[in-house]
């Protein structure tokens, strides 16, 4: 991904932003008064507010009525979408010369005018270190992502870990009808729908499966913070997407001695 293929108003808007090393231009943000503050106690200062999207048309796949089956085409769809958007946000957070990327959110919105189409928004906070300190970038020298707010982010790098990449795996499943005589069998009866529970079972492993490779190709330690969503999206009934993703972590060199000093404090919080 280039520079050029940027909407020519968002390089506008970059370039007036703050980038790495210079106090010119002013910053942008979503993080929370908290989170700010926690990010410039981590040293790192944010440059700005960054966004990546793509418009997707979802191909067509049909599942057996009596199958269970991955929707392979819709699977690698919703996978491709979220990563285009994902690698538009890293351009821009390249553009600022930032280390990160920080509390990225991903957002996935159906368009009114086609049932096809579906938006896919990227968005977080690029930030930097403050005094230019090298080793904080992610895989091949690239901004690292992270869903982690700027609390977690503070505790991650004083616990002795770095962020790498926000990893993320999709599957979109198709679960199987029950035939009309066995529907008609469990009527009154306390039972385990065993064809369903496999099918949701299957679908979450695969997506975790794929969301774990992704931190293993990274050379990461673990994955922290994992979610894991499940929607719809409004396609035929028993057609499921499971969407797993979090933040894949890696061991600075004095990771034990860091965690060790740690002294972790109970804090109840009073908010509803």
């Amino acid at each position: 991904m280039t520079e050029e293929v940027i909407a020519p108003h968002a390089v506008e808007r970059l370039k007036g932003l703050r980038s790495q090393g210079s106090h010119e231009g002013i910053f942008t943000s979503d993080l929370s008064v908290n989170e700010f503050v926690m990010v410039r106690k981590a040293e790192f200062e944010p440059l700005g507010l960054v966004v990546g999207s793509c418009i997707y048309h979802m191909g067509i796949q049909y599942g057996s009525w009596n199958q269970n089956m991955e929707m392979d085409v819709l699977s690698q769809a919703m996978y491709q979408a979220r990563e285009l958007a994902m690698s538009r946000m890293e351009q821009e957070a390249i553009i600022l010369q930032a280390d990160g990327v920080v509390g990225v959110r991903l957002e996935v919105k159906r368009m009114d005018w086609d049932q096809d189409i579906l938006e896919f928004m990227a968005i977080g906070t690029a930030i930097a270190h403050r005094s230019g300190a090298p080793g904080f970038k992610g895989v091949g020298g690239k901004p690292f992502t992270s869903d982690l707010s700027g609390q977690d982010f503070w505790m991650l790098l004083e616990a002795g870990y770095r962020p790498m990449e926000m990893v993320m795996g999709s599957c979109v499943y198709h679960v199987a009808h029950q035939g009309v005589l066995r529907s008609m069998g469990n009527i009154g009866r306390n039972t385990e729908l065993e064809q369903f529970t496999q099918a949701m079972y299957d679908a979450r492993e695969l997506a975790m499966e794929r969301m774990q490779q992704e931190a293993a190709d990274a050379q990461a330690d673990g994955i922290t913070g994992v979610q894991l969503h499940e929607g719809s999206h409004n396609w035929k009934p028993h057609v499921i997407e499971f969407f797993a993703v979090g933040t894949a972590v890696k061991a600075m060199d004095d990771a034990d001695h860091r965690v060790d000093a740690l002294r972790p404090q109970l804090v109840l919080p009073v908010n509803d």
